[in-house]
């Protein structure tokens, strides 16, 4: 809590990077944190996982999560771990999809230190997760859900609403309202024109604007992604290989599926092309998406049949199977970055030969596997041997989950002069300095880049 008459707010993570978001606000009254996720990709943002932030988790009254990536809820088990014991907000969609990703990942992460510890490729001896199985149980019972749009009062001065912003299902920017201030998160912003997902919804005014930069510095063109889609798979199939495509398993795993669905039934791609998704949360979440139908645009017999013609596989011991599989196909299987998960397996394994593609459709962090694959290196380490990579990499950037330059701005222009400062978070620097002299030249407003652990004032009182 913050004794004086300011209001502060720290980011402790997602500053001038894309990863780990998390941010401190304190006020007379409460002191809270936006977004508790897990750093990913290169080794010196990792490290950060280990490290004691600086606040204590113990001081927090309460955590309000935006969406359910790892790169922004993957933190909360350690968090509740090292003291945490507030209330934790999100929308409903988000608590059903923060319970199986935060599982999923307290698994991996064991799984990744057991094979570390056996094959012997960590210097820590032994190599240990950040969290298990044990560490997600005590986090569940802290989770509160609050629906879209519904005003929360957390003290006499502080409450927020939720609103839709189009990313994932269930993703939200967090509109507070602090002491007469307005005060907007804007969490990971979608985009306008998607086939699956509704648009950002509109937010009329603010005071103070944290937002995410992650595309502030390029635009995704205007091809339809689902003819870029088409083209992809054909020219794959015509050359006998196997398409992967790394993808979160929820959200964007649910969305490609959909689209090949799409593609097959208009006879687009053949009708027959076996269609893998490698990833143990996959039906879960598919039950989660029908459960949610006012958070998307697919109607409910859309949202049943999105699974249909896919072969689903829980078991690592069957990827090998699917890897041996002759003939052309389609394997869905995480990360969406190639920071870990079964894709690794499927690269392993696939990636050597030149008739296979790797088709890359979020964005890649600097330092993970999925940035060098971009960049063209030849080879990757995976799992403690360099893999060389001779499948032809494809990208189509209309498929990204977040919004470009454009819809950045579309976005931050609805609410017109009311912004008096925004601070940008989550991008990298030169994405971030190129949108913060967009919005200065486009919008008049004064726009800062957060710094990491730098405590800003925000207004006193």
């Amino acid at each position: 809590m913050n004794d004086s008459n300011r209001i502060t707010l720290q980011s402790l993570g997602a500053a001038q990077t894309v990863t780990g978001s998390k941010h401190l606000l304190c006020t007379p009254e409460l002191t809270l944190l936006v977004d508790c996720g897990l750093f990913q990709g290169i080794k010196t943002l990792r490290e950060k996982n280990w490290e004691d932030i600086p606040v204590n988790p113990a001081d927090v009254n309460a955590l309000i999560l935006t969406h359910a990536h790892l790169d922004h809820c993957g933190y909360i088990p350690l968090f509740v771990k090292r003291g945490f014991r507030g209330k934790i907000y999100m929308t409903p969609p988000t608590a059903d999809l923060a319970e199986i990703i935060l599982y999923d990942s307290a698994k991996i992460q064991v799984e990744d230190a057991e094979r570390a510890n056996r094959m012997g490729f960590s210097k820590h001896k032994p190599a240990l997760p950040l969290y298990d199985e044990k560490d997600v149980d005590k986090a569940m019972p802290l989770f509160e859900t609050v629906e879209h749009s519904v005003e929360y009062r957390l003290s006499p001065n502080v409450s927020f609403h939720f609103r839709k912003n189009g990313h994932i299902l269930g993703a939200a920017s967090v509109v507070m309202s602090c002491h007469g201030k307005t005060i907007v998160f804007s969490g990971d912003i979608g985009r306008y024109e998607s086939r699956f997902l509704l648009p950002p919804s509109s937010i009329s005014e603010a005071d103070i604007v944290v937002m995410e930069s992650t595309y502030g510095d390029r635009l995704h063109g205007d091809s339809d992604p689902l003819d870029e889609l088409a083209d992809v798979i054909n020219r794959v199939i015509k050359r006998q290989g196997s398409l992967i495509i790394p993808s979160f398993a929820v959200g964007r795993a649910q969305e490609i599926m959909h689209l090949v669905n799409t593609l097959k039934a208009d006879q687009r791609i053949p009708s027959t092309l076996p269609v893998y998704l490698d990833s143990p949360m996959a039906a879960d979440a598919t039950q989660i998406l029908c459960r949610h139908t006012h958070w998307h645009k697919l109607k409910h017999d859309e949202c049943m049949s999105v699974c249909n013609d896919v072969v689903i596989n829980r078991d690592f011991r069957q990827t090998k199977k699917i890897i041996s599989t002759p003939g052309p196909k389609i394997i869905i299987s995480a990360s969406g970055m190639l920071t870990g998960g079964r894709v690794l397996e499927y690269l392993k394994h696939l990636a050597p030969d030149p008739k296979n593609a790797i088709l890359l459709i979020g964005y890649q962090a600097e330092g993970t596997r999925g940035r060098r694959l971009k960049n063209g290196e030849p080879e990757l380490k995976i799992h403690g041997q360099f893999v060389p990579m001779k499948a032809g990499v494809e990208e189509i950037s209309g498929l990204s989950g977040h919004a470009d330059q454009s819809e950045l701005l579309q976005w931050l222009g609805q609410m017109g002069q009311s912004v008096q400062k925004v601070i940008l978070v989550h991008g990298e620097t030169q994405a971030q300095e190129t949108f913060a002299a967009k919005i200065e030249q486009e919008l008049h407003i004064p726009a800062q880049i957060a710094k990491e652990d730098e405590e800003m004032t925000l207004f006193n009182l």
